[in-house]
């Protein structure tokens, strides 16, 4: 598995594991084929573990866990704190500040097993705790032996340039994908300038981008996509013409949907490392293998033109949720 470096000393595989779904948001969890994944994840040279407290109200860090076993050695494990939840998968408000912060980690190293988090991130931002407050808290956990490195999570550039003057910022995790391009304006060239690793989360469009998600109707009750605007009736039909084009483009290049938009966003920057999320062997194993999909220029262009800002119907999330997000700079 190809190796990239998020910040110094901070080594991962170029292609991550995000483990939200083995436990929410996507349907009915299956404990076991998502260990099955995980081990599948570990042989084949995974060494990145994305998780967080808020993840099935702490079901998710148990099932990591449980799943890494005596396997713990040599990988790298990140969780997030700050999102107090009401059920699993309904985000209830944000807690940023510095009690809650060193209480979550005290709680996340009970449930995950581990006497040291490796790369810690702020879930979200607390608009009532400044932002030096909690990475303050954080830095003290780095002193204290309980994390490695200090991660945020969506993020805006103003954020991140006074969280990282308290302590260097080791990574910012946010959506970024061909149909979520918003962190190209603003958000990468910070990262970049600073020396701070980009981890995209949901780089596949929350599954859209395989072509396997024609119509709400084919998804569980319970699918949180059932509620996103993208995948409503008006806009998803839209959307659904660019994954064929992306589908006969992967086709082409013997790939996959999916391994062509995680081949992308690959070779936006060496400092990138997505995390998608898959609670099966099959699709882990598909997108493990986009690392070897190589993109010219020309490829590269072609995606960038069909993918506008503009082409992309619908709006990310709904209004409730998009109220927790640290946009405004």
């Amino acid at each position: 598995m190809h190796q990239r470096t998020l910040t110094s000393g901070l080594t991962v595989s170029a292609i991550g594991l995000g483990c939200m779904g083995m436990s929410q948001s996507y349907g009915i969890p299956n404990d076991d084929e998502s260990i099955k994944t995980v081990h599948r994840a570990l042989d084949i040279g995974v060494t990145f573990f994305d998780t967080a407290d808020a993840y099935g109200q702490g079901s998710n860090e148990r099932l990591v866990s449980q799943a890494l076993g005596s396997r713990r050695r040599g990988i790298v494990l990140a969780t997030k704190c700050g999102i107090v939840t009401s059920a699993p998968g309904q985000p209830a408000g944000v807690d940023g500040s510095p009690a809650h912060i060193r209480e979550a980690c005290d709680a996340s190293l009970e449930r995950l097993g581990t006497d040291v988090i490796d790369l810690f991130y702020l879930h979200r931002v607390d608009r009532s705790t400044p932002v030096e407050d909690s990475v303050g808290a954080m830095a003290d956990l780095v002193r204290a032996g309980k994390i490695r490195f200090v991660g945020l999570s969506e993020a805006s550039p103003t954020t991140i340039r006074r969280a990282h003057k308290v302590h260097p910022i080791a990574a910012v995790q946010s959506e970024y994908s061909l149909w979520w391009r918003e962190p190209e304006k603003a958000v990468l060239p910070t990262c970049r300038e600073l020396g701070i690793g980009f981890v995209p989360f949901s780089p596949l469009g929350r599954g859209f981008l395989t072509g396997s998600v024609t119509g709400v109707e084919s998804l569980p009750a319970n699918d949180m996509r059932r509620g996103l605007p993208r995948f409503l009736p008006g806009s998803i039909e839209k959307n659904g013409s660019l994954v064929e084009t992306l589908t006969e483009r992967a086709a082409a290049k013997g790939a996959t949907a999916a391994q062509l938009a995680l081949a992308w966003l690959l070779a936006r920057d060496p400092h990138i490392v997505p995390i998608p999320g898959t609670k099966r062997r099959t699709y882990l194993e598909q997108n493990v293998a986009a690392a070897d999909l190589a993109l010219s220029a020309a490829d590269i262009h072609e995606l960038d033109a069909l993918f506008t800002r503009e082409a992309v119907h619908g709006a990310r999330y709904p209004e409730s949720m998009m109220k927790l997000l640290d946009t405004a700079d």
